[in-house]
């Protein structure tokens, strides 16, 4: 058995209510908490926040380091430490690697196997070398002639806990609006306007030919080996309809707020993007986090693509009085530990995971507040 530590002097972000006093953890668990002034523990937080290790179900910021440019790829290794090392700065100690299969082009990361990546994974798991406990979110692209066959390397890995299904075919869910298309394949990945405009008419019949077959190959898998599933980029009722038949748990960033309620009204958890919150609206021209937080529709944030976004967009929903702290927190750690089946974490609560952040509140000269993360403890152990 390990030598209890005591978090002393916290305010402590609890389900309903933040409470000034302190934490004891013993082997890894919450032990015990107490309220009141505590003056005297191992660890003194000086009166900063204590609050739940966050769980992101979404980044692709493991994908970011691996190819930081177009066709620049970075070796296995460093690319998983730095990202590794990103997220856990940025408080969250679960973290569920969004790896995406199915692109036509293979020298994409989408294109290519990911065999070699996996496997330095769970290298670098085994020799302890993480700070956050790593899951896997595979992202099939259900269009993509070679989809099945590149998710060949995750069938039956133990890390698979959640696979989302995706169609970004221009004109449709995330890009309904085609010229919100056309900024973005030709602003960040170059592309000419006659190649977009090829790709497209391609993409139309890619998803004639593959979206709803493999759309049955992968909700089979999910059904037999006992993997959450998530619908993407739900935009009509239709879509909700079609993923709470299949048995999806949640609804990843719904473009309207009809998709958005029709979710709720089917218990499916619906999950946006942190980004959106920070920046007051989505990049996509889809509806905004915000609006859906104040019509009571929003119950799971994700960084999506900067880490950092999940506390950043905690704090925006508070300043902007849309939620309580403990409301906001509820998002970012026991809404989506709840949606993914990890019931030994997501709040302080005694018996838990000891997975613990320590942040203290930055006033800004404009008036506003940054949350700045000083400590972060998983399973007890300090790793930041």
């Amino acid at each position: 058995m390990s030598e209890p530590i005591v978090f002393a002097n916290a305010r402590m972000v609890l389900p309903d209510e933040v409470v000034r006093g302190s934490l004891s953890v013993a082997d890894g668990r919450i032990a015990a908490l107490d309220a009141g002034n505590t003056a005297t523990g191992i660890v003194d937080l000086e009166n900063d926040y204590l609050l739940p290790g966050l769980v992101e179900v979404h980044t692709d910021n493991f994908e970011r380091h691996l190819m930081p440019r177009p066709k620049v790829q970075w070796a296995e290794m460093p690319a998983l430490l730095a990202h590794d090392a990103e997220v856990a700065a940025a408080g969250i100690t679960t973290v569920f690697d969004a790896l995406g299969v199915g692109e036509a082009d293979p020298e994409s990361l989408r294109g290519s196997t990911w065999t070699t990546t996996l496997a330095t994974l769970d290298n670098c798991a085994q020799k302890d070398l993480l700070r956050a406990d790593h899951h896997l979110h595979v992202r099939c692209e259900l269009p993509a002639p070679n989809t099945i066959e590149l998710f060949e390397p995750f069938h039956g890995h133990p890390r698979v806990t959640l696979i989302s299904l995706m169609d970004h075919t221009p004109g449709q869910r995330q890009w309904e609006n085609i010229e919100v298309a056309r900024i973005y394949y030709t602003g960040k990945k170059g592309w000419s306007a006659e190649k977009f405009e090829r790709q497209v008419a391609h993409a139309a019949v890619l998803q004639s030919q593959y979206a709803e077959p493999h759309r049955r190959h992968f909700v089979d898998y999910c059904r037999a080996h006992g993997i959450a599933l998530a619908s993407h980029d739900d935009t009509t009722i239709a879509h909700v309809e079609q993923a709470h038949a299949e048995g999806a748990s949640m609804s990843e960033f719904p473009t309207t707020l009809a998709a958005a309620s029709a979710a709720r009204e089917r218990g499916l958890a619906t999950v946006m993007g942190g980004p959106n919150v920070v920046r007051g609206g989505s990049h996509s021209g889809n509806v905004s986090a915000a609006e859906l937080a104040r019509n009571g529709l929003l119950d799971i944030l994700s960084s999506d693509y900067v880490p950092g976004s999940l506390l950043g967009a905690v704090m925006r929903l508070v300043a902007d009085d849309i939620f309580t702290l403990p409301q906001a927190m509820a998002t970012v750690t026991r809404a989506p530990a709840k949606a993914t089946g990890l019931d030994d974490r997501g709040e302080l609560a005694p018996g838990l995971r000891a997975d613990l952040v320590r942040v203290r509140m930055a006033e800004l000269p404009d008036g506003s507040r940054h949350a700045v993360v000083r400590g972060v403890w998983r399973e007890g152990r300090r790793v930041l």
